[in-house]
């Protein structure tokens, strides 16, 4: 509990206190408060709420002390151009122009206006952009871009329609007697949490091809709205040469951009990762304690009606969904898709067929 936690709470038991007793004078003599006091905090909430509660300095801003105007006006314009540098970088780099002010000065300026981090210096700049509609500079699109690898690196993907980026995982589901390893290919739209999944006694390329092309292509074309990108992680099962790996083959003849996770950080990717832990704890954990499987026909055939359950009737609370199901949210979406991409017609299939003759997903290699 912080300190203002502990003032507010302190200051609330008093008027909770007096409520329970019926008697404002017994309760301000147990919490050694007087009744003036008790009427102040009364007065208090009703006009300012829980944060009048805090206790207020009465010490005055030091104005003397600050950095004349010009100055600070030179920091927030110098912050807006290159808002990844520090108060150091910023202290020396106005100094080579001229302008006298030490790295203390810069975090001053930076606390009044509220922008003594850098995530808020690049909100800034972002705000900036958005109203006045300016060409930004060359180190302002190179700092955008970097807050924006940064993001993806720790799970916040932008997505902003239906088929615009799906995430793709593979994930060891169990080993069953007289079956093997069971592994199972996860995808996920990561706009409407629509997600697909399908199991598999090996984990290959090919494996990973079947998916895209078995499950998660077909459910889009359906709706006449083509993918645009897929993001996966480095495993070898998604990543190699283009011409000789089937998966990244396929990608290239589907006009799918495939995307990879960073490096050591497969949070990027945490809309799968979290679709492989719902299934597990929802699907996996209890069919298992319910029947016993022989064969995967059967594992795959109650993992579809799951699925169907997940999609279409349970409530999901993502960015998008706000309580409404993956399903729901994609028809919803189908609009913005609609609107900034060009339908479906049909061509990519012509010109899939023009590049091979034959693609065979059950054998070990392409046939040209």
């Amino acid at each position: 509990m912080t300190p203002n936690q502990y003032i507010i709470q302190r200051k609330l038991s008093i008027v909770e206190l007096g409520q329970t007793l019926g008697n404002i004078s017994d309760a301000c003599r147990k919490m050694g408060a007087s009744r003036q006091h008790y009427y102040d905090i009364k007065a208090t909430l009703a006009e300012e709420g829980l944060e009048g509660l805090v206790e207020k300095t009465r010490r005055a801003p030091r104005v003397a002390n600050r950095v004349d105007t010009y100055i600070e006006d030179k920091i927030l314009a110098y912050s807006l151009e290159w808002p990844t540098h520090g108060q150091v970088t910023v202290s020396n780099e106005l100094k080579q122009l001229g302008t006298l002010v030490s790295p203390g000065g810069v975090r001053g300026v930076w606390l009044r206006h509220g922008l003594e981090k850098k995530s808020l210096r690049l909100k800034r700049l972002e705000k900036w952009g958005a109203e006045h509609a300016n060409v930004l500079t060359g180190s302002q699109v190179q700092a955008l871009e970097s807050a924006k690898e940064e993001k993806e690196a720790h799970g916040e993907v932008e997505t902003f329609h239906p088929g615009f980026l799906v995430g793709q995982d593979t994930f060891y589901a169990a080993w069953i007697k007289g079956i093997g390893k069971i592994y199972q290919q996860t995808a996920i739209d990561t706009f409407s949490n629509v997600a697909f999944a399908k199991i598999y006694t090996d984990k290959t390329a090919l494996a990973a091809t079947d998916f895209l092309n078995d499950r998660v292509l077909p459910f889009f074309d359906s709706h006449g709205i083509g993918l645009l990108r897929t993001l996966t992680d480095r495993g070898t099962e998604y990543c190699g040469i283009q011409d000789q790996h089937p998966y990244e083959l396929f990608c290239y003849l589907s006009d799918i951009e495939h995307t990879k996770t960073k490096a050591r950080h497969p949070q990027t990717n945490g809309a799968c990762e979290r679709m492989n832990q719902i299934i597990l704890d929802e699907f996996w954990q209890v069919a298992f304690r319910k029947k016993i499987y022989k064969s995967l026909d059967e594992i795959q055939a109650d993992l579809d009606v799951y699925l169907v359950h997940y999609n279409e009737k349970r409530t999901n609370q993502g960015r998008h969904c706000d309580g409404r199901t993956p399903m729901q949210t994609f028809i919803d979406g189908k609009p913005l898709c609609e609107r900034y991409v060009p339908k479906n017609d049909g061509l990519a299939e012509i010109n899939f067929e023009k590049k091979i003759e034959t693609v065979d997903f059950s054998g070990n290699q392409f046939v040209n």
